[in-house]
This record gives structure tokens, C-alpha cells and sequence, in this order.
């Protein structure tokens, strides 16, 4: 009995002993992954796992979402997963997103699985209308998806229709115009095509590139009211604090850079921020809900200590991995210059290749038909020599003809003629007889001269039987060569040796190589201006193409909104530096009188 109870003990403390756990959801922009967490994990366990799983290192740009009745939420790396407010329902869901934006992309985003996330997730806000893009860099940013998604444009591939069935552009946009899916698609198409040589990651950053410069792009909107209970919008963005108006989402009407900003933080559903300047009062607003004013001091938080750290010198961690970066990219660059010399030899010993079976078929065109002319030549020789026999043997018939006339007409000389009828008759008959004679001797002499020159013809055409026999032969000798193997294309001995079974490639980067790419880098830094004009061109000839299938009536707010900042020539930055050159207790007191 004793032993029994013991057992049952040992039992039970052998089970709580056993951590417990619990099945997590981690959906990515293109996967979705499971985890199997103890319950005393925080949220940092569980970020740190799934940026391990991902091979990510730029883990301040992230967190993971998810959603407390119809309000977003981040989870908290110093919290337990469950005691947050989440669904008890397993699996626990969360979506591993961008929190965070970078100023610049090309100059923050380093690691490419970093720019591939920002890449999905601003493409997705654009194409579900979160972030306001005109229609013209639409389609720009289309066609960089495109080249993102199938590489080089190929039109013997790429042929029409291919992109029927991908979601490229903004509903709004589509609707906006009276334009068909092929219209698009040969838009789209256009500039595709202008993107060859980029790679996959390449594309993404040019996407980002552009996209960056959107006025929605990474601002957070929460809707708040100032002292005098105005309605307005708060937008959070990794410059800043700005104020609008709740039917303006593009241009602010106050911003306050992070570096004017000394303290941010709320009391129940006030929210207060003390700028940097002393003498200038602290200025409150109002949110709807509590939860609402924790997300916005998250934000706040996260976008000033990184709008800090990029205005210092790089931690060494980030310049590990910008010099790791920096040589993945001298590699890649060289692997792509390699395989493009590679293609360029492979298409030029096609080309060979094909120039020679060209040339090897004409020549047995040739052989055919040399070969065709010498049995004809053969032919015409047969016939020749048989009629010139014939003729030869009609000339002599001839001469002997010819030779009884003359005895006859001898004989007939010879014969006395008594009476003079006879004697006339026998003059007529004579006298026929001697044109006969005549006749037949130049008939004789015709003959002869025509099978001289059928003997002539005859010579002739053995000679040209001769001749066809001869180029018959050369023919023959010319096409008994193999032509790849007597063609083959000569690489020049500075390339390098390329094996595509099972060597493995190594590369050797020297100094020279490094400071080659310093170089490029700076001088694409100096063109990125005259391409940024180009294209501002290219946007605008686009915009004026398709203004005339604009159908004005589906305007939205934000298309006449965006159409009169580009009327006035405002932009996103240009708007913000204008609204900062005001003190900041001028625009302090100019957002508590709205």
C-alpha cells in the first residue's frame, strides 16, 4: 500500500516536473511557420527564435503583431507570450512584420532577407491602398515586382498575357481609367523591359527606393483630439511627430522632428509631449483609448532611438555586416559578370554553330545540284554523239547520192541525141540533174559542217562533265570536317575557368577589387540624381499618355489631394523641411489653436 502511494507520488512530481508548452503561429509575408513554446518563455524567447529561424540580424526593424479586439498591438520582449491579451486558442497566432522604417532603405537595409521583408510588406500596404500611390508610380513599381519576380525580360517568354492572373496595381487605380488589362500590361511591360541585368534583390531595393518617397509610407495614424477638441490625425514615422487634418493623410499641417522632442508620455488617455526647448510649453492630445496611447509610446520610443542611432557612428555589429554585405555584393557582381561573359560566349558559339550548319547545308544544296548538272551534262553528251553519228552517216548517204547523179548525168551526156525534142528534153533533164547535183552537195556540205559542230558540242560537254566532276569532288572534301571541332570558340586566357557540374567557385578579393566597388558606389551615388530627373520624366510622359483615358468622376480625396501638391510642387520631404523652419513653440501654439 505504502509503496503503491510512492509511486504515485514519484508519479506526479515526475509530471510537474514536465514544462509545459504551447503551439505558436508565426505568419511571415511569404511563410508561415509553427513553434512549439514553454509557457514561462517571454516575448524576446520567442522574437529571437524566429529571427534565428529566419537567418535575421537586423531585428530592430521588427516585432511581432497581433490584434486586441479591432486595435493593433506589438508583443513585449520583457512580458510573458501568455500574458498578454491574446486569443487562448492554440495555435496562438502572430505576424512577424516591419514595426519599424528605415530614412533610407539602401542605406539601412543591409542583409537581403531584410530588404525582401520591407519589399512584400510596403508592396502589400500599396496594393491594399494603405499607402497612397498616383498612378503612373504605379506602374513603375510594377514593373520592378515583375522583374523582381521573373528576372530578365524575355519576349519569347514573356509573351502576352503572362501577367493576367498577378495583382500588380491598386484597384483605384484600375478603375480610375478606361483601360483594359492589356493596356496595363503593356505599360507595365515597357519599362519591364528597361530593367535587364537586375537581380532579384536589386529590384526590391529599387522598389523601396521609390516607394520611400511616398507621403503614407511608414506613418502610423492614430486619430486623436488637441486641447480645444478638434479631430485630427497623429501620424508617427521614423522622422517624427506630424499633425493633420482627418481627411488629409498626405500632407501635415505641424510636424515635430525627433530631435526637437525631449520626453514623450501619457496619462490615461493623455497623451503629453515636452520638447526639447525648455522655454516652449508641452503640448497634450487626447486618444481614444489607453491601449491606443501604449502603441503610441512604443512607437515614439523605437523611432527616436533609431532616428538617434543613425545619427551616430555604426555599432560594430551593423559594420560587420555592411562589410559582410560589401563583399556578398563584389561577389555577386563578379559571379554576374562572369555568367554574362559566359552567356555572351555560349550565344556567339551558337551563333557559330548555326552559321556552319547553314553553310554545310547550302554546300550539299551546292552538291546536289553539281551532282544534278553533271547527269544532265552526261545526258546531253549521249545525245550528242548519237546524232552526230546519224549526221555523219547522212553525209556520206548525201555524197554517195551525189556521186550517182554526176555518172548519170555523164551517161546522159555521153548518149547520142538524134532528135532535137529529145535533145531538149534531154537538156531539161540535164539541167535538173545538175541542180539536183548541186542541191545535193551543199546539202553534203551542210551535214559535214553540222557534225562538226556537234562534235565541238560534244567536246564541250565532256569538258563540262569534266569540270562538274571536279567541283563534285571539292565539295565532298569541304564537308567531311566536323564543324563544331574546327570552329570551336577561343577564350581569351584572362577569363576565368567556369564548370557548371560539380567544381566549386572561389574568388579572391583583393584590395583593388574593394576599392574598385567603392568607386561604382560613389559614382552611382553622383548619377542616382540624373536618373532620379530621368524618371521623373519617364512618370510624367506616362501621366500625360494615359491623362485622356482618365475618367475624372472616380477621382478619389487623395488622387485630387495629390494632384494639387504636385500642381504646387510639393513633396514629402520638401513639405516637412518648410513646416520645420517655423520655432517650435510657434507650431506648439499653432497645434493647440486648430
Amino acid at each position: 500500500m505504502a509503496g503503491a502511494i510512492a509511486s504515485r507520488m514519484s508519479f506526479s512530481s515526475l509530471k510537474r516536473k514536465q514544462p509545459k508548452t504551447f503551439t505558436v503561429r508565426i505568419m511571415t509575408m511569404d511563410a508561415e511557420m509553427e513553434f512549439n513554446c514553454e509557457v514561462k518563455w517571454k516575448g524576446k524567447d520567442l522574437f529571437d527564435l524566429v529571427c534565428r529561424t529566419l537567418g535575421l540580424r537586423e531585428t530592430w526593424f521588427f516585432g511581432l503583431q497581433y490584434m486586441i479586439k479591432d486595435t493593433m498591438a506589438w508583443l513585449k520582449m520583457d512580458k510573458k507570450v501568455l500574458d498578454h491579451d491574446v486569443p487562448k486558442e492554440e495555435p496562438v497566432t502572430f505576424h512577424f512584420l516591419a514595426k519599424f522604417y528605415p530614412e533610407n532603405a539602401e542605406e539601412e537595409l543591409v542583409q537581403e532577407i531584410t530588404q525582401h521583408l520591407f519589399f512584400l510588406q510596403v508592396k502589400k500596404q500599396i496594393l491594399d491602398e494603405k499607402i497612397y500611390c498616383p498612378p503612373e508610380a504605379s506602374v513603375l513599381l510594377a514593373s520592378y515586382a515583375v522583374q523582381a519576380k521573373y528576372g530578365d525580360y524575355d519576349p519569347t517568354v514573356h509573351k502576352r498575357g503572362f501577367l493576367a492572373q498577378e495583382e500588380l496595381l491598386p484597384k483605384r487605380v484600375i478603375n480610375l481609367y478606361q483601360m483594359t488589362p492589356e493596356m496595363w500590361e503593356e505599360r507595365i511591360t515597357a519599362w519591364y523591359g528597361q530593367h535587364r541585368g537586375r537581380a532579384r534583390d536589386e529590384a526590391e531595393m529599387e522598389y523601396l527606393k521609390i516607394a520611400q518617397d511616398l507621403e503614407m509610407y511608414g506613418v502610423n495614424y492614430f486619430a486623436i483630439r488637441n486641447k480645444k477638441g478638434t479631430e485630427l490625425l497623429l501620424g508617427v514615422d521614423a522622422l517624427g511627430l506630424h499633425i493633420y487634418d482627418l481627411e488629409n493623410k498626405l500632407t501635415p499641417k505641424i510636424s515635430f522632428p525627433w530631435n526637437e522632442i525631449r520626453n514623450v508620455s501619457y496619462s490615461d488617455k493623455e497623451f503629453t509631449i515636452k520638447p526639447l526647448d525648455k522655454k516652449t510649453d508641452v503640448f497634450k492630445f487626447n486618444s481614444s483609448k489607453l491601449r491606443v496611447n501604449k502603441l503610441i509610446l512604443q512607437l515614439c520610443i523605437g523611432n527616436h532611438d533609431l532616428f538617434m542611432r543613425r545619427r551616430k557612428a555604426d555599432s560594430l555589429e551593423v559594420q560587420q555586416m555592411k562589410a559582410q554585405a560589401r563583399e556578398e555584393k563584389a561577389r555577386k557582381q563578379m559571379e554576374r559578370q562572369r555568367l554574362a561573359r559566359e552567356k555572351q560566349m555560349r550565344e556567339e558559339a551558337e551563333r557559330t554553330r548555326d552559321e556552319l550548319e547553314r553553310r554545310l547545308l547550302q554546300l550539299k544544296e551546292e552538291a546536289t545540284m553539281a551532282n544534278e548538272a553533271l547527269m544532265r551534262s552526261e545526258e546531253t553528251a549521249d545525245l550528242l554523239a548519237e546524232k552526230a553519228q546519224i549526221t555523219e552517216e547522212e553525209a556520206k548517204l548525201l555524197a554517195q547520192k551525189a556521186a550517182e547523179a554526176e555518172q548519170e548525168m555523164q551517161r546522159i551526156k555521153a548518149t547520142a541525141i538524134r532528135t532535137e525534142d529529145e535533145k531538149r528534153l534531154m537538156e531539161q533533164k540535164v539541167l535538173e540533174a545538175e541542180m539536183l547535183a548541186l542541191k545535193m552537195a551543199e546539202e553534203s556540205e551542210r551535214r559535214a559542217k553540222e557534225a562538226d559542230q556537234l562534235k565541238q558540242d560534244l567536246q564541250e560537254a565532256r569538258d563540262s562533265e569534266r569540270r562538274a566532276k571536279q567541283k563534285l569532288l571539292e565539295i565532298t572534301s569541304k564537308s567531311s570536317y566536323t564543324p563544331m571541332n574546327s570552329s570551336t570558340t577561343t577564350l581569351p586566357a584572362d577569363l576565368p575557368t567556369f564548370s557548371l557540374i560539380s567544381e566549386s567557385l572561389s574568388f579572391d578579393f583583393k584590395d583593388t577589387d574593394m576599392k574598385r566597388l567603392s568607386m561604382e558606389i560613389e559614382k552611382e551615388k553622383v548619377e542616382y540624381m540624373e536618373k532620379s530627373k530621368h524618371l521623373q520624366e519617364q512618370l510624367n510622359e506616362l501621366k500625360t499618355e494615359i491623362e485622356a483615358l482618365k475618367l475624372k468622376e472616380r477621382e478619389t480625396a487623395m488622387d485630387i489631394l495629390h494632384n494639387e501638391n504636385s500642381d504646387r510642387g510639393n513633396s514629402k520631404h520638401n513639405t516637412i523641411k518648410k513646416l520645420t523652419l517655423q520655432s517650435t513653440k510657434s507650431r506648439v501654439a499653432f497645434f493647440e489653436e486648430l
